[in-house]
């Protein structure tokens, strides 16, 4: 009977940590969703879905920065993705992103190659000066192409 009273101390603390904290790599991979490519504008579908459990969980394992809040995101009036082509063999996901469609949709992304690069994105700002650099070579393909729409002008 004394093991019940720590067993609902965990409980309770698992609550809370849960309704206050956002969630460990391992958490968030055991409840299915990759806290290294989660954009959190993802977590919002499930609200269309009436999951709002899923998408508690979900708004605890994405990747957030300043810029982010639930009526948009800032946006980028430029940017250039930058990989080596000789490592598309280690990052399949980036390497079928860049063959594929997907980057016509974005007049104002360039595609550049670097030898020896892992795959980066550049962001940039109205004086064309590199405002952010981020590292993308865990992201899927759908991350990449989610990001861009999200954060690239369509002007």
């Amino acid at each position: 009977m004394n093991f019940l009273i720590p067993v609902h101390l965990f409980a309770f603390s698992l609550a809370v940590n849960i309704a206050i904290a956002e969630f460990s790599a391992d958490d968030c991979s055991s409840l299915g969703f990759n806290k290294a490519n989660l954009l959190c504008s993802t977590c919002e579908e499930f609200s269309k879905y009436a999951l709002s459990e899923i998408k508690d969980s979900c708004k605890g394992c994405c990747l957030k920065d300043d810029d982010y809040d639930t009526s948009g995101s800032k946006r980028y009036p430029r940017a250039v993705l930058e990989v080596c082509t000789c490592k598309f063999g280690a990052y399949p996901q980036i390497q079928a992103f860049i063959k594929s469609d997907r980057p016509s949709k974005y007049k104002n992304l360039q595609i550049k190659y670097v030898r020896y690069l892992d795959p980066i994105i550049k962001l940039y700002d109205a004086d064309n000066k590199v405002e952010d650099i981020l590292d993308i070579h865990k992201w899927d393909t759908d991350s990449v192409d989610e990001f861009l729409a999200t954060r690239l002008s369509m002007d």
